[in-house]
């Protein structure tokens, strides 16, 4: 009883004094909406999709996150429009994140080969937190054992609370290369849930870049097939303290890919921080206009046994005949 008592209270001070970090998907480049609205409408066809992802299982703190996002194009008006759903939950604690995010991308074409996309994003997003069963330090009475319903503690905790968001990106992308800039929280929302209190969601700044080719264009590898793709990618961001570099490549084949990457902490700030901080492997499978995906996160600190992350996507694509990056049989369509 008394171990309940400490965790709720330490919990509950930890969500006053942390600034919270934003969800980041390993299979960030299956889904780069989740880093950049200016992916909305890239592919230039509609899209539809979903990602989730679950963190330490075999811990007491298994955070789940679910990702939802749908985009279409207009060829009129070089224009992207989406929208998105996020879902962070956290099972111990209770603590619930949501937000809608609608998207609108422009598309600016630079020369014959290169495009220009910025893009803005406009969201709502609630959280909330069981503070219901919340139990103070004053409310209890040590020497007859029992628990005071009262609690002269002056703060009002919320158990739910809503806030407008603001974010903005940009792109630029050839048919073989892109490489993006986005920063989110632009207004610093207040995401504190006690009343008096005014804690502002730290920007989170991310910048992708990445490069695919054929295989064949580079190396004469007669095994594989014609359309057998080689993809490599890079992502850094950063939040407040926390910052994060992902580094990955991976091979498509015509309905098969593989890959690796690694997430590392280049700008490691605690005296136990590790450069790597997990090497991650993913791979999947692609029918037609529907792609698979999965991943597995093994971590490489010493947290000790957490079960790693695992992820799941699907993705669907209405029409092949613009562009799909990471799908190997895209240009045999031309």
């Amino acid at each position: 009883m008394k171990f309940r008592i400490v965790f709720t209270i330490c919990i509950c001070f930890f969500f006053s004094k942390v600034k919270a970090q934003d969800p980041i998907f390993t299979q960030y480049f299956i889904v780069p909406e989740t880093l950049n609205p200016a992916y909305s409408g890239f592919l230039e066809t509609t899209s539809a999709g979903i990602i989730h992802r679950s963190q330490w299982p075999d811990l007491d703190l298994k955070i789940d996150t679910d990702y939802a996002f749908l985009n279409t194009w207009s060829e009129r008006s070089k224009s992207g429009f989406g929208g998105s759903i996020l879902s962070h939950r956290e099972n111990n604690t209770r603590y619930n994140f949501t937000q809608f995010n609608l998207n609108y991308a422009y598309k600016v074409t630079l020369n014959d080969r290169w495009d220009f996309r910025p893009a803005i994003e406009v969201g709502f997003g609630t959280k909330s937190f069981g503070f219901k069963n919340l139990i103070l330090g004053d409310q209890i009475n040590i020497d007859s054992g029992t628990i005071n319903p009262i609690s002269n503690d002056p703060s009002n905790f919320h158990d739910k609370f809503s806030f407008f968001d603001f974010s903005a990106g940009m792109l630029f992308n050839s048919d073989e290369a892109w490489f993006g800039l986005s920063l989110k929280h632009i207004n610093k929302p207040n995401i504190s849930l006690v009343d008096e209190k005014n804690l502002p969601l730290n920007m989170f700044f991310s910048a992708s870049v990445g490069y695919e080719f054929l295989v064949v264009d580079y190396l004469d590898v007669v095994s594989f097939p014609y359309e057998t793709k080689f993809m490599v990618s890079a992502n850094y961001m950063n939040q407040g303290e926390f910052n994060r570099l992902d580094l990955g490549s991976s091979i498509m084949f015509r309905t098969l890919f593989l890959g690796v990457s690694t997430a590392m902490n280049p700008l490691a700030k605690a005296q136990d921080s590790h450069l790597v901080s997990s090497v991650n492997f993913y791979g999947g499978l692609q029918y037609e206009n529907l792609k698979f995906g999965i991943s597995h996160d093994f971590t490489t600190s010493k947290m000790g046994k957490t079960g790693g992350i695992y992820e799941l996507s699907l993705t669907y694509q209405f029409d092949f005949g613009v562009k799909c990056f990471g799908c190997p049989n895209y240009e045999s369509k031309y």
